[in-house]
């Protein structure tokens, strides 16, 4: 980033330099004189015009707000629907299934599963504004167990020995005898 600063610094030094030269008839430094500069031609002068006059442009004012009023949804004293659900994969083991209605301000469903242990867990419900909400759990073994999918898995490839590699003999010198002393070389025989 400095190294940045710096060029730029550089750059805009470059190009706001002036040449000082010594005026004209300046005999200073033992320098001779410099001839005077030639004087510039004369431009035509040209006339000035005013700046076009536009069409006042009418200001058009910002949409007014309106505020909205909320309208209360229809109430209905009486509210009913129904639904109900099952789910059956076999590639997942999900099995489950669900049913629900309502008349008025009582709720009444059921739903089930197949827990992990194969049996099925049955939730029976009722909702009122009297007594809340209340449940009953029934736990029901299961004819077929549910099997989770085993994931598929590849054996890893079995490893190859390496291989032997045999052991290089160390070339057998023979006896230096030239030399007093331990000989220079190891030998073997």
């Amino acid at each position: 980033m400095v190294q940045k600063l710096i060029i730029l610094s550089a750059l805009v030094v470059a190009a706001t330099a002036v040449a000082v030269l010594p005026a004209p008839g300046y005999h200073g430094f033992g320098l001779p004189a410099l001839p005077a500069l030639p004087a510039l031609p004369a431009y035509p002068a040209y006339p000035k015009y005013a700046a076009p006059v536009l069409p006042a442009i009418a200001k058009i004012a910002a949409p007014v707000a309106v505020a909205k009023v909320a309208v209360p949804e229809p109430y209905d004293p009486n509210p009913q629907y129904s639904f109900s659900y099952d789910v059956h994969d076999s590639s997942t083991g999900d099995v489950k299934s669900q049913q629900e209605e309502r008349s008025g301000d009582v709720v009444k469903g059921a739903y089930s599963l197949i827990e992990p242990d194969g049996t099925r867990r049955l939730v029976e419900y009722t909702a009122d504004s009297v007594n809340g909400f209340n449940a009953v759990v029934h736990r029901e073994p299961v004819a077929v167990k549910a099997i989770a999918p085993v994931a598929k898995v590849l054996a890893p490839a079995p490893l190859l020995h390496a291989p032997v590699i045999a052991k290089a003999a160390i070339p057998a010198y023979p006896a230096y005898h030239g030399y007093p002393g331990p000989a220079p070389y190891p030998y073997y025989h």
